[in-house]
């Protein structure tokens, strides 16, 4: 039953439940103060896996993943080493892939199958020794794993590529979206917003610098998301707009969730993602759920998340990474040009209808973990 933590069969496959499997979390997995798409996947995968009759036995691992410290490291390796012989186990891979030291040795005994949100080197603002190290540890412990599952077409390509994996091992899992209501927006046009946690990854600083040069223009910015994920970034970032002179213009409320970030959408005309890493991007879909039109950067797997309504044409548009002139002068169209709204708007609306549910994700899931379980030790 989904919501038990931490508790763990004897060793022998006798303590197994037929198609039971054990998911281990991040420890903040519930934490609202924390949002991130990892965790919302998480939590929603977990409660579609018991909704469908899978037997859920959830492990949250508390810690600083995935770089933990020593208290952090030893309870996930006892609650591994508990875990019955043959288990079916899906490991996120923000606490698995920077342990292959604690996770490998069980490769031998368990069916582990890792869920990759973010191949732990392309977090940015890493020091590059730090991030060789954590790649090469990712490598070590996706190469061991029985399935490997990644979040969008792009990252399966990218870890088969990357680490050299069997591609017949690694799977593509996409995020679902929940169903919501069309977005009335403001006025159309000017209440743009972004949804991110404030850190070097999701670009801040290049919207920062583009909205600098449409000051002369109306909008306001919502920038909801955590903000003690990267303190110094944020510090860094304040005093950027401070000196573009946007305080009063560009948002940082902190995190939002549950009915204060449906309110976000709700009012927002348009969603901005200037992101320079990102595997899916499942702010990109809940904006679209409600119709809301997308800028964002050509970065990695969002013009695969974006995608295409059913008559071809895109719901937003993309612009260059890292490039925040590009982004500045896609803003100033948005802002300027009515039928170019008009166009994304009706865009997004067909787009809508062709986004999947989380049931999916879950079937999708379920599917790979039955390969798993009947896959030769």
């Amino acid at each position: 039953m989904s919501g038990r933590h931490a508790v763990m069969g004897a060793r022998g496959t006798a303590g197994l439940t037929a198609g039971e499997v054990f998911v281990v979390v991040p420890g903040d997995v519930d934490d609202a103060s924390v949002p991130s798409g990892g965790n919302v996947y998480d939590r929603r995968l977990c409660q579609g896996l018991a909704a469908a009759g899978r037997p859920v036995r959830e492990l949250k691992a508390a810690g600083s993943w995935p770089r933990p410290d020593a208290p952090a490291r030893d309870l996930l390796a006892r609650s591994l080493a508990a875990l019955p012989d043959g288990a079916v186990v899906l490991l996120d891979g923000l606490v698995a892939c920077g342990v292959p030291e604690i996770v490998v040795p069980h490769a031998a005994r368990l069916r582990l199958a890792v869920l990759v949100h973010l191949p732990l080197a392309a977090e940015t603002g890493l020091a590059p020794d730090v991030a060789t190290a954590l790649d090469a540890r990712e490598r070590r412990t996706l190469r061991a794993a029985n399935a490997v599952v990644a979040t969008s077409f792009w990252a399966r390509r990218r870890l088969i590529r990357h680490h050299g994996l069997e591609p017949d091992r690694v799977h593509t899992v996409t995020p679902g979206t929940d169903p919501a209501p069309l977005a009335p927006g403001t006025d159309g046009a000017t209440r743009l917003l972004c949804v991110a946690s404030v850190t070097p990854r999701k670009g801040h600083d290049l919207l920062a610098d583009a909205l600098a040069t449409v000051a002369h223009l109306p909008w306001t910015c919502e920038c909801a998301g955590p903000l003690d994920r990267a303190p110094d970034h944020v510090t860094r970032l304040r005093r950027l707009i401070g000196r573009h002179r946007l305080a009063d213009r560009i948002l940082l409320p902190g995190p939002r969730t549950g009915t204060a970030l449906a309110a976000s959408y709700a009012a927002a005309d348009l969603l901005v993602l200037p992101s320079r890493a990102e595997t899916y991007g499942m702010v990109v879909t809940e904006a679209l759920a409600r119709g809301v039109p997308v800028l964002a950067t050509a970065v990695d797997a969002v013009p695969e998340t974006l995608g295409r309504d059913p008559n071809g044409a895109v719901p937003g548009v993309l612009v260059p990474p890292d490039d925040a002139a590009a982004l500045a002068s896609a803003l100033r169209r948005w802002l300027v040009e009515p039928d170019l709204r008009s166009s994304l708007r009706a865009a997004a609306r067909l787009r809508r209808g062709t986004l999947h549910g989380w049931d999916d994700t879950a079937r999708r899931m379920t599917t790979v973990l039955d390969t798993l379980r009947r896959d030769p030790q």
